[in-house]
C-alpha cells in the first residue's frame, strides 16, 4: 500500500512542513509510537523524501499570508534535511506574504551534519525551538535515547550558538508528562544558555 505524501497540514493558525522521517532519537514520548498523524492531519510516514519542487508545489496552493508561522517539523528531525531546509526557508523568505519562520529540531543537527549549523538555521529562521526532553543526561538519555552518546552535550552547545547569533528567537521545551523536578532542571538549563523555556502539553 502507498504510503501517503503529507507534506503541509494545518495546526491551528500555523502551517507544518514534513519533509523527512529520519530522526537520530526513539523519545519515549514521540506520537509516532501510536499514531500516523498528528493533530488530526492525514498520516505523516513518507513514502520518499520530496525534493524541492514537490515541496515547493505543495506550499504554492496554500495562501501563505493567512498563518502566523510556517514550522519545520514533521514525523522526523527536519535538520536530517539541512540543506533542503535552508533552501526552503530561503525561498519562503523572498515572498513578502512569509510569515515567522520556525523549525522545531532535537538540537543534534551539528552530529547529523557533522558541522556548526546554528549561524546557517538563525540566519532563514524567526524561531528555533530545542526539544530538551529532560534536565539531567541521566534523564535526557532515557527519554530522548538518542543514536548518540555525546546528544546532552552537543543538544546544549547547538542552542548556546544558535543564541549567540542574536538572529533568532531560542526557545527549548518539555512535554509536561515528565516530573516537576525534571521542569525546574530544564528551566535552569534554558536559563543558563540564554534560551526561554517552553512546557508543552503532551498529545496523544
Amino acid at each position: 500500500m502507498k504510503k501517503a505524501m503529507t507534506i503541509s497540514y494545518e495546526v491551528g493558525n500555523n502551517l507544518y512542513i514534513n519533509i523527512t522521517n529520519k530522526c537520530p532519537c526513539a523519545c519515549t514520548f514521540c506520537i509516532r509510537n501510536s499514531a500516523d498523524g498528528a493533530y488530526g492531519s492525514d498520516p505523516l510516514w513518507l513514502e520518499h523524501d520530496p525534493d524541492i519542487s514537490e515541496i515547493m508545489t505543495d506550499l504554492d496552493r496554500r495562501d501563505l499570508a493567512k498563518y502566523n508561522e510556517i514550522v519545520f517539523c514533521g514525523y522526523g528531525e527536519p535538520t536530517c534535511r539541512l540543506d533542503t531546509v535552508l533552501d526552503v526557508a530561503h525561498e519562503l523568505k523572498a515572498r513578502p506574504e512569509c510569515p515567522l519562520l520556525r523549525i522545531n529540531t532535537n538540537g543534534l543537527s551539528d552530529l547529523v551534519n557533522n558541522k556548526s549549523t546554528a549561524d546557517a538555521l538563525c540566519e532563514v529562521m524567526d524561531i528555533i525551538s530545542v526539544s530538551l526532553n529532560a534536565g539531567t543526561e541521566d534523564e535526557y538519555m532515557k527519554v530522548t535515547r538518542p543514536k548518540y552518546p555525546e546528544a546532552f552535550e552537543a543538544m546544549q552547545k547547538f542552542t548556546a550558538d544558535c543564541v549567540k547569533t542574536g538572529n533568532a528567537e531560542v526557545i527549548m521545551s518539555v512535554v509536561d508528562v515528565i516530573p516537576q523536578e525534571q521542569i525546574e532542571a530544564s528551566r535552569e538549563i534554558a536559563e543558563k544558555l540564554g534560551a526561554k523555556l517552553r512546557i508543552r502539553s503532551y498529545e496523544s
